[in-house]
């Protein structure tokens, strides 16, 4: 029988794919950043429609969408809002920026500087902004989906270890196979047609997303399964390669996450291979190397799979 979890995933990812080839384990992990109420960093080169599937992601959940471009001169106030003086009032009053909207697209967010970057900060821990000494608070399902190019792209700034840590998910975008590719070319070839116009996709119920959340909540999980967790967390933390390890608000998300893959498989409780099915997506992006490993060529998903290969899987 369809849980509410694997419905909602059923509808987000056949509504995509007529619209987008090729990215069902992007679809995947967009649908348990929803349903897990956290954030989607998709990282990529250009040109490989990290735009357009957030846009259509938007386009399914339906409310209010907003879409902000990173680059080198955007400013905080530019996201958050700003008071502007009204004349015939004659006081000041608040003009929302984008990010109050149910989903923002921060599209290229390494372009941004740094100051910038820690604006979206409180926004996406919790879900307000203060701007000027006031707090307004954002939307309840306020997501945030950004995009990033690869760092070593030209006018790119790393982005700090606290803002990573708030993204639940870190999901590469690769170049997709033939068969899909031809299927882009030939669905798209036509100039008349537009390929960003998603106003024929079906949008999901209004409660859709915490029906599907309840359906989590009801997916047990072991002291067993905790211990593995933690295990493989203090494991990043002791690793000689790695400077920065899994915060405990990192081995939460992992936890969250791994329910919310048990339930879109069906399960009843979780086990181990949900955790490992999520692990990529919750830990690489969160590690910081040693310089020395760095310059040795390793790569955090290495790591993650070196670490997932030494913890002891519990039976």
């Amino acid at each position: 029988m369809t849980n509410s979890a694997q419905a909602l995933e059923q509808h987000i990812v056949g509504e995509l794919s007529t619209r987008l080839f090729g990215m069902e384990e992007v679809m995947h992990a967009l649908t348990i950043a929803l349903i897990n109420g956290g954030h989607v960093l998709l990282e990529g080169p250009p040109g490989l429609g990290k735009t357009r599937l957030s846009k259509a992601f938007a386009a399914v959940l339906g409310g209010a969408f907003k879409r902000v471009q990173g680059t080198a001169d955007l400013m905080p106030t530019d996201i958050t809002g700003v008071h502007v003086f009204n004349t015939q009032q004659q006081e000041f009053e608040f003009q929302p920026g984008p990010l109050f909207a149910d989903i923002v697209l921060v599209d290229e967010i390494n372009r941004a500087g740094p100051k910038t970057q820690s604006a979206l900060l409180e926004a996406m821990e919790e879900r307000q902004v203060t701007v000027d000494r006031d707090t307004f608070p954002l939307a309840r399902n306020f997501l945030v989906v950004a995009t990033q190019n690869p760092r070593e792209f030209e006018g790119t700034f790393p982005l700090p270890e606290s803002q990573l840590d708030r993204f639940s998910l870190s999901v590469p975008i690769h170049y997709i196979d033939r068969d899909h590719e031809q299927q882009i070319l030939m669905s798209y070839s036509d100039t008349s047609k537009s390929v960003d116009d998603f106003s024929a996709l079906n949008r999901l119920g209004e409660d859709a997303v915490a029906q599907a959340q309840a359906a989590v909540d009801t997916v047990s999980l072991s002291d067993k399964l905790t211990q593995y967790v933690i295990d493989i967390a203090t494991a990043t933390r002791e690793h000689q390669a790695i400077n920065l390890g899994l915060s405990t608000r990192a081995a939460l998300t992992l936890t969250r996450c791994a329910r919310v893959e048990a339930a879109l498989r069906g399960g009843e409780f979780v086990i181990p291979d949900d955790v490992q099915r999520v692990t990529p997506w919750v830990m690489a992006h969160r590690l910081v190397l040693t310089p020395e490993a760095a310059l040795d060529g390793t790569t955090t998903n290495s790591v993650v799979d070196n670490i997932m290969q030494m913890v002891e899987v519990p039976k």
